[in-house]
Formats: structure tokens, sequence, C-alpha cells
């Protein structure tokens, strides 16, 4: 695992090795077991490494055989092997055993194709010395970050955006559309970052930029292929393909150790990895501490499992850095814990596996169809869905509204995905939003523009999958995987996702719908697979995601006169109306509203703006030691 950074334009070399220096100092945290680079007349390209594959022989950049084509990456290739095989027979000199010379000799051989071929998490980049041309790629999924900016005559790109406040060309700008839909999805939502001109590369794409035309292009998708599998099959197909994925995810030349919650994806990837460390987070008593579940089940299994508390003076504390190292905003609650959990096994190993990626492949989200705890109300459900479309639709425009008992999980259950669901967040309402911003930030796209951009290219998939499809490519990528990735290789960790692997994910384009949610739980066949290596407590759990107290926190004195003092500073009224956000926190505080997520999100943007705008975003020292 690795941090990449880098630049093309033709301005003085000299100049160019103190600049690609700096952006690599900058993200010195995603590699600091060495560094390298590589600058000519066109570009300049810089490279910090975190060693796990080949540890003496795998330093980047690395050539190919004439030193025509450079590569830095960032990331693992789990199939390398036999790729680098089939390489050598077709007469490729290799220098090193690292997966990131597969990657370039590779591009040599089958060009944009190797991306059809490649298994694992990546972002990397080949600059061709003849050609003076850049190519780049990221992963299927969006595991490994990449970003990108051309300004004032620079295309500059890099495993995180904090990289670019080093290049002279750069211009911090804030942009002003992305509060509006962050306010609603509690992430960056947008495909331009919170930095104006700042863009991601999305998920499955890859780009060219030569003479100073940028070209990108998609080259995956999710593609529906429901197959009429019985259950058996499925959970047959499934658990062997993700026992075949976590052995997959091990290779490495360095101790891999996991994530353990008491959640049924992690407990399955820890007891099927059985490694030596597994860890595990908490908040104490004063609620539900997941360390202690956790616990559980690793003596249950026979593991070992290390676990800590994490009190509210530290999560306060910490929360400027937190912000720091996620480039933008994002007030998903979890990314304290995770910010934690991370630390704590980084003291023992460099890789760690993580259960992300499960509950979007074989919809584990309440959201896709548990609004109700009836029995009776869910099955009634699960009978109308058999109905056609068309009908299906009139039943529910007719329930739309309606609030008797089971209403709103029938409406759900039959109505288009696309007239309610937004993704797995939704914090403020759209017109709620506007009505706490300011003017200047009340113009942007629309959610039903943002979220419509998905939904356009699966009308004939079911609403579940339609569900999951949006799902892929919002909540996913911008939240979930950015959050893990920048949050794990902020204290050195690398994080790998066997649940959401190239192969799995191919078994999951087959499952029949009714066998991902059904009137017994959220994605029903996953658990059963599960079942296999997992006690019943631990398989059939309800999805809880990480639970952090942000309730209490902000019903406590002190932290609600820290938040207090944030929301009542002269540079929030640029954004809010300040009046109406103090009396949003004020009446949760007196217990009169339940107001934590809309405070939360507020908070965290007022914090990342204070990290990146007002401090000029110098990295927050905390005072204590996690």
């Amino acid at each position: 695992m690795c941090g990449i950074v880098g630049f093309i334009d033709r301005s003085n070399t000299t100049q160019k090795e103190q600049i690609v220096k700096n952006m690599m100092d900058t993200i010195v945290h995603r590699g600091p077991n060495s560094a390298g680079q590589f600058i000519d007349e066109g570009a300049a390209l810089g490279f910090r490494r975190l060693s796990i594959i080949d540890l003496e022989g795998g330093t980047q950049p690395i050539k190919n055989e004439d030193g025509t084509k450079i590569i830095t990456f960032n990331g693992e290739i789990y199939n390398y092997q036999s790729i680098r095989e089939d390489l050598i027979a077709k007469g490729h000199i290799f220098t090193t055993h690292a997966d990131t010379e597969v990657l370039l000799h590779g591009y040599e051989e089958y060009g944009v194709d190797l991306l059809q071929k490649i298994r694992g998490m990546f972002a990397f980049v080949i600059w061709d010395t003849k050609k003076q041309e850049l190519f780049g790629a990221r992963d299927h999924f969006g595991i490994k970050p990449l970003y990108y900016a051309l300004m004032n005559g620079t295309f500059m790109y890099g495993s995180e955006i904090k990289s670019f406040l080093q290049h002279p060309n750069f211009v911090k700008e804030l942009n002003k559309e992305a509060l509006k839909p962050y306010m609603t999805f509690q992430y960056s939502a947008l495909d331009e970052t919170f930095f104006k001109n700042v863009y991601r590369i999305k998920e499955g794409h890859y780009f060219t930029y030569k003479d100073g035309q940028l070209d990108i292009q998609q080259y995956w998708d999710v593609k529906e292929q429901e197959t009429n599998m019985t259950l058996e099959e499925t959970v047959d197909l499934i658990d062997d393909t993700v026992v075949k994925s976590i052995e997959a995810h091990r290779i490495a030349d360095v101790e891999v150790g996991s994530f353990l919650s008491s959640g049924v994806d992690s407990s399955y990837v820890t007891a099927v990895l059985r490694p030596e460390h597994s860890y595990s987070i908490g908040f104490g008593d004063n609620s539900y501490n997941e360390s202690i579940e956790a616990k559980k089940l690793a003596e249950l299994i026979d593991l070992n499992n290390t676990s800590r508390v994490v009190t509210g003076d530290e999560a306060f504390e910490y929360f400027p850095l937190i912000q720091y190292h996620l480039d933008e905003p994002d007030s998903n609650p979890s990314c304290v814990p995770l910010y934690f959990l991370a630390e704590l096994a980084s003291r023992d190993v460099r890789v760690a596996l993580s259960g992300e990626g499960a509950d979007e492949l074989f919809a584990g989200y309440q959201a896709y169809g548990m609004n109700t705890k009836s029995k009776a109300v869910k099955v009634v459900a699960e009978g109308l869905k058999k109905l056609p479309k068309g009908m299906r639709y009139s039943i529910a425009k007719g329930l739309k509204g309606k609030s008797f008992k089971g209403a709103l999980h029938l409406y759900t259950s039959l109505a288009p995905a696309e007239e309610f669901f937004i993704g797995q967040a939704k914090v403020f309402e759209e017109v709620e939003a506007v009505d706490y911003l300011q003017p200047e930030y009340q113009q942007s796209p629309t959610i039903k523009e943002i979220v419509d951009v998905h939904y356009e290219k699966v009308q004939d998939m079911s609403e579940i999958k339609k569900m999951q499809y949006l799902d892929m490519h919002q909540w996913m990528p911008k939240d979930i995987l950015l959050k893990a990735d920048k949050l794990s290789m902020a204290s050195s960790l690398e994080v790998r996702v066997p649940l959401l692997d190239k192969e799995l994910m191919k078994v999951s384009e087959v499952v029949p719908t009714k066998y991902l949610i059904n009137a017994e739980n959220t994605k029903y066949a996953f658990r059963q697979a599960a079942a296999r290596h997992l006690p019943e407590e631990w398989y059939n759990r309800e999805k809880l995601g990480f639970p952090v107290p942000i309730k209490d926190w902000l019903r406590e004195e002190k932290y609600y006169q820290l938040v207090r003092n944030v929301f009542t500073q002269d540079f929030v009224k640029e954004f809010f109306d300040q009046e109406k956000i103090v009396k949003l926190l004020d009446d949760n505080f007196a217990g009169t509203v339940d107001g934590r997520r809309k405070i939360w999100t507020i908070y965290t943007f007022l914090t990342w703006y204070q990290v990146y705008f007002i401090n000029e975003g110098v990295k927050p020292i905390p005072t204590t030691i996690a």
C-alpha cells in the first residue's frame, strides 16, 4: 500500500524536484518505509511506500526494459502471479517480484485490456516518455482514491487532495455547490470535490492525458445477470467464492490481521481468515459496546482479540485530525471509531482485512426493504412483489403518504426505487438544507439530478438491485470506501476488503433477488453462507453499523459547549443561518428535539473548513496520544 502524487507540465526540472518532494511529504503517512520519484522535461512522478510484498525489491517508480515507461502504483493486485507468468512467457523481463511491475509490463502487452484481467484494488499511473502521455486507472469499486486537477497549465494527480496544496499552480477555493448535497448525503456527493476544480477519477474508469487534453473512459460496471439458482446452489457459490477471496487477500510478506465488530461481515471474514490478531473498538458502558460482543465471538472460535474503549474526550480532540485525513468533510459517525481501530491495529500489523462491501453486493441494508418488524407485513409485501411492475407501482401510488401500521414498508417494497431511495444516508431533507443555508450556498445540482444519473442506467433491474446499484456508485466509493482508505492509511495500515472483490461481484450479479432480501432477513443467502462458519447469534444479527454515542455527547455539557463555541464563531455566518443552527443545537441539548445527525453534519463541515481554509491545511496535532 502506498501513496502516489505527480504532475504534468514543462516547467524547470529543478523546481519540479522540490515541488514533487513537498507533495510526497504531505502523504508520508501512506508510505513511511521509502520514497521515490521520476522527473523529466514533461512530468514529475512521486511515490511513498508501505512495504507489503517484495519488501526489498518493490521500490517505485519502476521502469520497463528500455526505460520508456515508468509506473507508480497504490494498491494490491491479487492475481498478479498468474499474469506475471504469462508476461514472462511473452518475453517480458522482470527486475522485481512486485505486483507493480506486472501492471507496467501488462500495460505494454495488453494496453487498456489489462484492466479486464487484473483483480484487486488499485490506483496507478504510467508515464510514457516517448509519447509524453500519462495513463492512469482506478479499480472497479473505488477502493483506492485518485484525484486530479487541471490548473494554470498543470495537470496534477494524487491519492490525497492535500498533496495538491503544495503545488504553486494549485488554486485553493471552496466548491460552493458541494455543501447543499452534503447536508443531505453526509458525504461529498458530487464528482467535483469540496475543492473547486478538483475531481475524483470515478470507480471503474481510466484516463489518458496528453498535450493538455484529458480523456476519461469507463472500463467496468455492474452487469445484471440474475439467474434461477436454488437457495442451496446460491449459498454454495457465495461461500466458496468468499473463502477463495479471503485466501487471495491474505497474500503478503507481512502479517495480516483483521477488524472484528459484532456484525456478520467482519465476523465471517475473521472466522475464515483465523488471523493471529483481530481488533475491535467500543465506547464504554453508556452505549452499545461492539468490542464486548466481538470479544465473545473471538473466544467462541478461539481467536486472539485486542480491543480498546474510546472516550468522548478522545473523539473530540482527534476529530479535526480525522477530517484532515479525509480531505473532504464526512459526517458518518463511524469515522471516529474507524480512525482509532486502524491506529490500534497498526501497532502490530501492516495489513488488516475488513468487512466492507457485503451490504452493497448482497443487500444488507434495512433501507432495501426492512422498514418494519412485523413478520405479517413482510410476508404480505413479499407476495405483492410478485405482481407485474405496473400493478406494483399503482398500489404503491395509493399507499404513498398513508400512516397505518406497515404502510411505509409496503410502499417502499412496491414503489419505483427512484421515488424514495437516495442511498444509505439522508440527514437533511433538501428543502430543509436550503432553509439552513445562506443564499450563496443554495445553488447546486438537486438530489434527484445526482441519483438519476445512476437510476437511468438500470431501469430494467429489480427495485432492490436498483438501490444496490445506486449505493455502489454513490454511498460506497464516496463514503464507505473513502473513509476506510483514508483513516487506515492515516496510521500507515493497509486495509483489504475481500467481500468487495471482482469475483464476488460476479456472484452477486447472478443471485436471485428473492435470496438477497426477503421476509426472513437482509442479505439472506449471504447469511446462510456465513452460517457455515459462525454461531447463529452472529450470522442472523441485525445490522448496527458502528454504534457511536453522539446523542449522549451532544447532551453532555462540555461537548455541547465545545460544539456551540464552533457554531457561534463569525466565519459560520458565511454558510449558515447562525441563529437557526444554534437553536437546533440548544433544542437538542434541552431534549426537545433529536437533532444529533444534523448537528454532527454541520459540525463536521465547520471543523473541516477550519482545518483546510482557516488553518490553511496545516495538520492538526492532538495534545494527547491515542
